[in-house]
This record gives structure tokens, sequence and C-alpha cells, in this order.
């Protein structure tokens, strides 16, 4: 079988981009070629169980050395929308000196130690970079190749007890759909992990609630020679919209921890229409609703300065906090800090300031925490991540399902 490694590099070179402006499930057919090779290897591999939905939702089944509760492992195939994902270029450091990466396909794009300080404990292991020209893809890759190669370190050592799992490999992820076809019930686990977040050693419990605004200006276009008192243009009434946000707050330049933002992130149109998509982000539930009555309050004083425009704004709910829904099974939290510590890592109980699949799982009934996978830079060209974390969060994986396993026994 191949090496963990090896699996990640496969992995990345498939384009796998997901697409929020399309209507389709998954929102983008390729997608579905990763999961096709996914169900293939899992067949390989000897799961059981194995099935991938028109949806592209695939799952598979370890099967137990013991009567112990089942529990999930799950990833995300596709990138993000926000950086090209065709034609990656994986470029790989062995031995690395401790020195700023130039990456080859833009030199002017260079991996810093200073703006990434997690490179100075990596010195004399692999790294794995962009070429530049595209993102990465560790996001959410290497959380699929983490847990292939956990099931392929659990076949090959039946000694080591643990019950059931079951590996999940979700789409649509990025643009907050990763579980529209995931039918929690025939999962059937008691809690489940996702392996989406940054480094080693992380356990999240917390991520932010999240909705998305789509601002709508409708204006009026006429020749411009003819324009005065006649033309409404909408590119303008948008810019004045944007420009009234917060621009010393309530952005993702200017918070951290638990501070929330609103962020543009999509604009397009012309004199007749134009529209901007925008995240509204908090850990707060609550606050969302703030947001989004700023966003209104704004829209509204363009209204009366612009009378024959219309303006209007679209909230759509995306996710919310796992951090009421995790107490539910609270083993869950506490065998992942269990099974980090005995991977030989310092486990860092910690928060998302984004979403993953688990938050929607959890809020569906579900309990998922979120395990680190060794992405860095996630949605980048800058985007990296290292061999040995990959292998550390695969033993946390391993650990894990030995923990539940002990759990039965005892």
């Amino acid at each position: 079988m191949p090496t963990l490694l090896e699996r990640f590099l496969k992995y990345v070179q498939i384009d796998t981009q997901s697409d929020e402006t399309s209507p389709s499930a998954p929102s983008t057919a390729k997608q579905l070629d990763l999961s096709r090779v996914l169900e293939q290897e899992c067949r390989e591999l000897g799961l059981k169980d194995v099935s991938l939905s028109e949806y592209g939702v695939l799952i598979a089944t370890l099967p137990g050395t013991m009567k112990s509760p089942a529990i999930a492992w799950v990833a995300h195939v596709d990138t993000s929308p926000e950086f090209s994902g065709k034609n990656v270029r994986p470029v790989v450091h062995e031995n690395y000196d401790g020195s700023d990466i130039v990456l080859p396909g833009d030199p002017s794009r260079v991996l810093t130690v200073a703006e990434n300080p997690e490179l100075q404990q990596l010195i004399g292991e692999t790294v794995i970079t962009t070429d530049g020209t595209t993102l990465l893809g560790a996001d959410d890759k290497s959380g699929v190749a983490v847990i292939m190669a956990a099931a392929d370190y659990l076949l090959q050592h039946p000694e080591i007890p643990h019950g059931p799992i079951r590996l999940c490999f979700t789409v649509d992820e990025e643009i907050g759909r990763g579980t529209d076809h995931l039918e929690i019930d025939k999962v059937d686990v008691v809690c489940a992990y996702t392996l989406d977040s940054d480094g080693r050693g992380r356990v999240d419990s917390e991520t932010f609630s999240a909705d998305q605004a789509l601002v709508k200006v409708q204006g009026i276009n006429t020749h411009p020679s003819v324009g005065k008192d006649a033309m409404v243009n909408a590119i303008r009434i948008l810019s004045a919209f944007l420009d009234r946000l917060p621009q010393r707050t309530l952005s993702p330049e200017t918070t951290d921890d638990r501070e929330g933002f609103i962020h543009p992130y999509h604009v397009e149109g012309g004199v007749a229409f134009a529209s901007a998509r925008l995240i509204l982000r908090d850990f707060e539930t609550e606050a969302l609703s703030r947001q989004a009555q700023l966003l209104e309050s704004i829209a509204e004083g363009l209204r009366n300065e612009f009378p024959l425009a219309r303006i209007t704004i679209e909230i759509k709910h995306q996710y919310r906090n796992m951090r009421e829904g995790l107490r539910k099974e609270p083993r869950a939290l506490a065998f992942a800090i269990e099974a980090t510590s005995a991977a030989g890592l310092e486990p860092h109980l910690d928060i998302i300031r984004g979403g993953t699949d688990g938050s929607l799982m959890t809020a569906k009934g579900l309990p998922t925490p979120n395990l680190s996978s060794g992405q860095h830079n996630p949605h980048s060209p800058l985007e990296w991540t290292s061999e040995i974390e990959m292998e550390t969060a695969k033993m946390v994986l391993v650990e894990l399902a030995r923990r539940w396993g002990q759990e039965s026994a005892s």
C-alpha cells in the first residue's frame, strides 16, 4: 500500500474545487473524480459496506476487532473556490533547512519563517508546498490521506483493540453543503471526528456560527451622454455600501480570538445590476443577527439616498457553533485529548475561526470535534503541510480507536 505522503501527493493533484454558484449536488462533478479513487482504495483495503452516493458522499466501514461503540472519521474532498485548484504541482522539500521557501512557479510568492514560525519546528523534516500558482489542497486532502493511512495501519495491526470505524468523505464542505446529503442515522455512530484543523495536537471544541449575505443592487442603465437624472449606477451604490462597513473593526483583518467579523469576498456586476457576497461570522449566534441588522441599516440609508435603486439583502443560514452539541457525548472530547497525549503530543484545546462538517453534524445531533491534520495557510497559494504532522495525526486516530476499544473493555 502507498505511504501517507504518497497518498497525499496523489490526492492533491486531482482537481476538486467546489462552486457555490452551482445548484447541483455535488456542486462540481470533478469532485467525484477523487471520491471514486477513494472508493476503489477502500475496496482494495478490504473495508466493508463501501458505498458512494449519487451526491458524492462516500462511506466505508473498518470492522472492529471487538464489540465497542462505533465512531466515524470524516474529511472533505473539495477544495476552496477562493483560489485555483487546477493543475496542482506539489513541491516536496526533503530535509527542510529552516530557511524561507521561494515557490518555483511564482518566485514573487515566498513562504517566510517570520510569517510561518511553525516551520522552525520542522527543520530536517519533509515540508510540502505549492509551486505558487495554485492552492495545495491540504485543506482537506491532508485529512483524507490521514484517515486512509490510519485505516491501513489498523488493518496491519489487528492486535490493537477497536470497535467499528466509519470512514466518511464528503463533498462541498468549503461552500457549507458538506452534510446536505449525509444521512446521520445511517452513519450509526456515537460520535465522529473531522480531520480538518491546522498543525498538530489541536482538539477543536468550538467553531464560528456562520451566515452568508447576498447584497443585490438594481440600477438603471442609460447611455452616459444622457445619464443626468436618469442613470442609477449600481456599481457606485454597491461600492458605497461596502465602504460603509466598519473599516477598523468587524473584519478578518482587524479581529482575532473570539471576535466576529463581516467579510465581503466576491463582487460582480455592472451599471444596471451589481452584487456582493459576504460572510457573517461570530461564536455567538445572537451576534449574527446584529451583523445582519447592520447590513440592513446601511442598505436603508442608501435606499433613502438613491430612491430609484432597488437594494435587497438575502441572508442564508450556514452553520452554528458546535459547543453545545458536544455536551451530548462528553467522551468525544475527553478521548480526543487522551489520544493526542498517547500519540506523544501536547493536546491543545482550541476554537476554530471558521467551520467544518463537524459544525453541521453536531447540529444534526452527532457530536463531532475537529482534529489536526497538518494544514497551514488554507485557501492560499502559500498553503503548506508537513509529512511529520500528517503522520502524527494518523497516530492520534490510531490511539483514538484504541481508547474507544479500551473503554468498552473496561
